[in-house]
């Protein structure tokens, strides 16, 4: 054997140090430039700079990294584009939190030196982040990183800004608008999260200014969990189809608490079966209302200030916060005899995504998007040879329905840190002008304060990083659109939708290929990570103790599209392991090579079955990988190379090899190391998406590799490798020297003690197989003697395994129970009639077998005629069994 510097235990902190950075001094990350060769590209999904990766990350931009891996070494011209988003108001939130710590506001600062805070915090995450992708070895072109605040991508985002707004598919309204109090900035629908909470119906009385009397009563019920908004009242509604309340149509009331009058109006907007089927219209706090006043022509009063405190429009509650002046306003409601009824009431309520406090409905001013004609082009892209197609392909009427319903998207944001809105107000006129650069005479005008809502600069993100809008720009005319965008199903509203109307209105085409949708990562319990549970997993603490490759392994090997994924130590502790299993047969090949030894077959002839065997099974698993690869199948893919490499490679054929390999056949061994040389090679190749650092490591330890395996071709299929005889074959070897390993491991034979072993058959072609391959046996069951004929009869005290063809005898007088052993067959001739009543069953119903593909129908039934066979010969060994013990 060769002297190899391999230890004899996988120690990933030892293979993964210094690698990516040789990766990266090597610029194996680079695009090859072969103009001939077919682009492939991806951009990554730009983790925001608020703090570190997550676990949800590291699964995303794993996918990602195997994908462009694989097509690197397919030959494809790659290129994966790194970059990061500057995340608006979440970064904004952060830094305020942290300088709120040291007790200094925003405000303190001032607009400008608070900016150059949050650059900073930027800086400093950016470089963690980045260390972080080093650490889980993504193969990302850092030449062409971008930010979402670079001036590359702020030119596209005015570019766009100013051609929507030209095109009048922006404007500035005042509109109800979902309002973060704590932020002090609007909100987006989609930043909106709703949460029950315990609150209450409030029912209030509103008295009539006249002597009108409705149902003995000279006031009104009104329902409200807001009392705090009353003093924003412009009017009651009911029905105008409601009889109960015909007559009060045109009357006023009194808002409770403060000397206003307000008239009652009719609206079909009121549900009459609902409540009392009158209702408080407050256009100014809610979006219903809002529109209700609009068509009465209504007073909009706004009755709190930007931080959620009363203004003055609540009289004597000005200054109050929202929550204090409920509690103070129900408290005088019920002193002065105006409340009726405090119920108990669970609601809905929203919550701001980024700050957690419950969203207000308020008035103001902001800048929109319109919609519908937008949505109606991606749309009609998605009926189009050009569209977008989803995987799984349900999450495409998730798009569809959210498109098909939207609203105006409110675009300004009242933050410091973000893309400024290029408008300018004239200071004496108050025109307006919007416009890639300032005016000219600037000191006549002032620049909108306002920011834009950070998703949409990420919403130009394919195309922006590539150069738009720069038509010409070479990596915009080579790599756009994109091939794939792997994203979570938590953000196809946020950004996936966003990106595909954009790409439409300013490419003209898609903005990718395919989108790849995956799920959440979740604890063992199935629980969302969170830190109120302190169930949160951070990756790197996982790559410190298990290595980059084996989570690397996890998170692809429990890929399937859509779905959650559960993280446990377990299955962590069953990567590392297989790992390990890898590197120990990869140790075990190496040192059995030659200096010379190169990865090539020899000539077929010189091939035992088992290298025919591990050869086609080879090219099986090649197709198997490649094509579920192809369908974003990961899980599927990983389990076929696990069942390969552990069980075929590992299990079987190394075993095989031991004995040619220490023997005095220089031809054979020669020819066996070729083959070894040649499997290794391949399954490195395969593996090297998915574990980029074991592999490089192995494959830099073979004699007759140089370079990097980043740059070696992934393998190919092969017809003349695929040899279904040999795999038949060869499997009627296994299940011969299964069934006579069982044997032993029931009787509790050890392997050095040799055994008689009778086979019982009259399948001529297993008696060959058997023949030809009793070198194998010899090895792996250690036979005192082995008869194969089909007249042989079991002695009396015998155990028996049968197998397609065979029945396998092993006679063991001094080691078997005869009443345990007829117990052992009566379970499993139960189990073989099991399988022959569901076979006879499923040929039976005629609906299968006229409708089923013929070679499904021939399948069922060679499996029905191998368990028949195998219950017979059970039966009739029981029938023997039972003989002799009379």
């Amino acid at each position: 054997m060769r002297e190899i510097d391999m230890p004899g235990k996988y120690d990933p902190q030892v293979v993964e140090a210094g690698r990516y950075d040789k990766w990266l001094e090597d610029k194996r990350f680079a695009p090859t430039g072969n103009r001939k060769a077919r682009p492939y590209s991806i951009v990554i999904p730009p983790p925001n700079v608020t703090g570190k990766l997550h676990l949800g990350h590291a699964w995303d931009t794993t996918l990602q990294d195997m994908l462009i891996r694989q097509k690197r070494m397919q030959g494809y011209d790659t290129v994966w584009v790194p970059g990061m988003d500057h995340a608006g108001i979440a970064t904004q939130a952060k830094v305020e939190q942290r300088l709120a710590e040291q007790g200094i506001s925003r405000y303190d600062l001032g607009r400008e030196k608070f900016v150059d805070q949050v650059w900073d915090w930027k800086n400093e995450y950016a470089a963690t982040i980045k260390t972080q992708w080093g650490k889980l070895g993504l193969s990302l072109d850092y030449s062409r990183e971008r930010f979402t605040l670079d001036d590359g991508l702020s030119d596209a985002v005015k570019k766009v800004f100013v051609t929507l707004y030209q095109k009048d598919l922006i404007y500035r309204g005042e509109y109800i608008i979902n309002w973060d109090p704590k932020a002090r900035t609007a909100l987006s629908d989609i930043e909106v999260i709703y949460k029950d909470i315990e609150g209450a119906f409030y029912h209030v009385k509103y008295p009539f200014t006249d002597d009108t009397i409705l149902n003995g009563k000279n006031y009104i019920e009104i329902a409200t969990t807001r009392p705090e908004t009353m003093f924003g009242d412009a009017a009651v509604a009911v029905n105008p189809k409601d009889e109960r309340y015909q007559s009060i149509i045109g009357k006023t009331v009194k808002v409770p608490l403060v000397d206003r009058e307000i008239p009652v109006i009719a609206d079909e907007y009121v549900e009459m079966e609902f409540g009392t089927g009158m209702v408080k219209i407050t256009p100014a706090h809610d979006p219903n209302d809002f529109e209700v006043g609009n068509r009465h022509n209504l007073e909009r009063i706004n009755t709190m200030n930007e931080d959620g405190s009363m203004n003055e429009r609540a009289g004597k509650y000005v200054g109050m916060d929202r929550d204090d002046a409920r509690k103070a306003i129900v408290a005088d409601l019920e002193a002065g005899g105006w409340m009726l009824e405090v119920e108990p009431y669970t609601h809905s309520v929203g919550h701001s995504e980024r700050t957690g406090v419950p969203v207000e409905a308020r008035l103001s001013t902001q800048w929109f998007v319109r919609m519908k004609s937008l949505a109606e082009q991606a749309l009609a892209m998605q009926k189009s040879d050009d569209r977008v197609n989803f995987y799984p392909p349900r999450f495409e009427n998730t798009f569809t329905n959210w498109m098909e319903n939207i609203h105006d998207w409110v675009i300004s944001r009242q933050l410091w840190w973000g893309h400024q809105i290029p408008a300018w107000y004239h200071k004496e006129t108050g025109e307006v002008y919007v416009g890639e650069e300032a005016p000219a005479d600037i000191e006549n005008w002032t620049q909108e304060t306002d920011v834009l809502d950070t998703w949409f600069s990420s919403a130009l993100w394919p195309f922006s990083t590539m150069g738009w809008p720069d038509i010409d720009a070479e990596d915009f005319k080579r790599y756009f659109p994109t091939n794939t965008l792997v994203t979570g199903y938590d953000i196809i509203f946020f950004w996936v939708a966003r990106m595909m109307f954009q790409s439409k209105e300013f490419t003209g085409r898609r903005p990718f290929n395919n989108v790849l949708i995956h799920g959440l990562i979740r604890d063992e319990q199935g629980r969302k990570m969170s830190k109120s549970l302190g169930n949160g997993i951070d990756p790197m603490e996982v790559i410190d103790q298990y290595g980059a490759d084996a989570l690397r392994w996890f998170l692809a090997n429990g890929s399937t599209p859509g779905l959650d994924v559960r993280f446990s130590y377990t299955k962590m502790d069953a990567a590392w392991n297989f790992i390990n299993k890898i590197w120990n047969a990869a140790r075990y090949v190496i040192m059995n090579l030659d200096d010379d030894t190169l990865a090539e077959l020899p000539a077929r002839d010189q091939m035992t079955l088992a290298d025919r065997w591990i050869l086609s099974r080879l090219n099986q698993t090649v197709e198997n990988v490649t094509n579920n690869f192809d369908k974003f199948e990961f899980g599927e893919a990983g389990r076929a190379l696990y069942n390969f490499i552990w069980n075929d490679f590992a299990d079987w054929y190394i075993e095989m090899t031991k004995e040619t390999l220490s023997g005095d056949d220089a031809a054979a061994k020669k020819a066996v190391q070729g083959v070894l040389a040649y499997i290794l090679d391949q399954t490195l190749r395969l593996l090297h998406p998915i574990m980029p650092f074991v592999t490089e490591e192995i494959w830099l330890d073979m004699p007759m590799n140089e370079g990097s395996i980043t740059e070696a071709a992934y393998p190919e299929k092969y017809v003349e490798l695929q040899d279904a005889a040999a795999e038949n074959d060869f499997q009627r070897v296994v299940d011969l020297i299964t069934a006579v390993r069982n044997i032993r491991t029931e009787a509790n034979a050890p392997m050095s003690t040799a055994i008689e072993i009778l086979i019982k058959t009259d399948d001529v072609a297993l008696q060959t197989i058997v023949e030809q391959n009793q070198d194998y046996i010899n090895r792996f069951v250690k036979p005192k003697t082995l008869q194969i004929g089909s007249d042989l009869q079991a002695p009396k005290l015998a155990m028996t395994k049968v197998i397609t063809g065979a029945e396998v005898i092993v006679p063991l007088e001094e080691l078997i129970n005869l009443d345990e052993e007829i117990t052992r067959l009566t379970k499993e001739l139960k189990k073989y009639q099991g399988e022959v009543k569901r076979g006879e069953g499923k040929l039976g119903n005629e609906k299968f077998v006229n409708s089923a593909p013929e070679a499904v129908v021939a399948a069922e039934r060679e499996k029905l005629a191998d368990w028949q066979a195998k219950a017979a010969a059970t039966q009739q060994r029981l029938t023997e069994l039972k003989a002799a013990q009379a």
